[in-house]
């Protein structure tokens, strides 16, 4: 992997409010990624980055497919068994963060200025 891949898998781990395509392409990585071991899951990243090409020039929805296969490939790696999203600390904050999130009152809309 390039240190521009790097660059970018590491951008697209950062918090930030992923759209819908992005929740998508991760909820499928982890259900494909769903008792897989790591060399399983090393596959698949490399099969992404390879049809992805330039990491920089793809949409979100793909640097996201691919950083959450670099995630999951991580975590693995020193995990010694299968994948599974129900164990997953950070897809288990994510959840629950969502939750809470849905379940906040949203605040009122500004006001337009008066003038």
């Amino acid at each position: 992997m390039t240190d521009d891949a790097e660059d970018v898998l590491e951008a697209a781990l950062e918090p930030h409010e992923p759209d819908a395509a992005e929740v998508e392409a991760r909820r499928q990585v982890r259900d494909l990624a769903t008792g897989m071991t790591h060399h399983e899951a090393e596959a698949a990243l490399e099969g992404v980055l390879a049809d992805a090409g330039d990491l920089e020039s793809a949409d979100a929805a793909v640097r996201a497919e691919a950083a959450e296969w670099q995630r999951i490939t991580d975590l693995l790696l020193d995990h010694g068994g299968p994948y599974t999203p129900d164990t997953d600390a950070y897809v288990q904050g994510q959840l629950t963060a969502r939750d809470h999130h849905r379940d906040r009152p949203r605040p009122p809309a500004p006001s337009p200025p008066a003038g």
